[in-house]
């Protein structure tokens, strides 16, 4: 099952010309799932010629304008293009009133349905979105405005399939192998009941994606994004900056690498959300930064793609 994710706005406060603003679409298979919608994001997908009828939701971390303001593009855009699944729009509280108060004044033709779900308590780590073999939690981030991150996280996978095992036990080659390594017990001809645990491995990690911005570094933090196969995170100064930042309740790109290596497991960290102040060649000192505490940083640009392979 394959998991891309692909960065469809990089940039923090205002758009710049090769710069659009920060939001991040994840595709597992045939499902996409989009986590803020800033300007530039429509334009983003079409480029890399997506198909955002097939965005299943929208996770927003909070209501700033660089995080939210495609969003009223992107609900009018689904509109056009036959969508018959309902599209969820999660995030913490007054993203309902956003999108009521921009339905309103736009006026907008809607033809589908929208759930918008806010998180009651944003203080609280948990579970707000789930489906058929993943989860996704959110977590409290240290903003001027309430704010929380997402991990997207995966099932445990069963283990490796022992063929020798099976065959040992008496299971014919053939169909039942497949129930056996799905995780179900499967019943012999004589009667005998095969459990998986007799002819799997012991279960292999799910893969997780985690998105964090706009935020002071906090433990918790760590806590939450530890074990990410990829880290979104921004790092939106240099050091520099880093009394601007703390007043302005934002990271450097150095405190995003120390939260990385303190988080113990995350394989590689995307920064983003990077200052306008910053020219394209200027990103290369928050990398340096960043890199000094957690050497598997990179620069996240505009139409990044990155495949994210599942842990063998």
């Amino acid at each position: 099952m394959t998991m891309e994710t692909f960065v469809l706005g990089c940039g923090g406060s205002m758009p710049l010309p090769r710069r659009h603003l920060t939001s991040v679409l994840l595709r597992r298979e045939g499902d996409l799932f989009l986590f803020d919608c800033g300007e530039g994001t429509q334009v983003s997908l079409r480029r890399l010629n997506l198909r955002w009828k097939k965005i299943n939701a929208i996770f927003i971390s909070h209501t700033h304008a660089d995080h939210v303001t495609g969003l009223p593009g992107m609900l009018m855009l689904s509109s056009q293009v036959d969508r018959e699944d309902p599209l969820y729009v999660i995030g913490p509280p007054r993203i309902a009133e956003y999108i009521d108060a921009n339905r309103k004044t736009l006026e907008m033709h809607i033809n589908y349905r929208i759930i918008v779900q806010e998180i009651e308590d944003p203080s609280v780590p948990q579970t707000v979105f789930s489906g058929p073999g993943y989860r996704v939690r959110s977590f409290p981030l240290s903003h001027s405005r309430t704010c929380v991150g997402y991990s997207f996280v995966e099932d445990p996978r069963p283990g490796v399939f022992d063929p020798a095992a099976a065959q040992e036990l008496g299971v014919p080659r053939g169909p039942m192998w497949s129930v056996l390594q799905r995780g179900e017990d499967v019943q012999l001809e004589d009667g005998r009941r095969v459990q998986p645990s007799q002819v799997l491995g012991p279960a292999r990690k799910g893969r997780k994606i985690s998105y964090v911005t706009d935020t002071l570094p906090l433990e918790s933090i760590s806590e939450e994004v530890a074990g990410s196969d990829f880290l979104f995170c921004e790092g939106m100064f240099s050091d520099e900056h880093t009394e601007t930042a703390r007043e302005k309740r934002h990271m450097t790109s150095r405190q995003a690498g120390k939260l990385a290596r303190q988080a113990g497991g995350v394989k590689n960290m995307g920064l983003l959300h990077y200052s306008p102040r910053y020219t394209d060649h200027d990103l290369n000192i928050l990398l340096d930064q960043a890199r000094e505490e957690f050497p598997m940083t990179v620069l996240t640009r505009d139409r990044h793609t990155y495949t994210i392979p599942y842990e063998e």
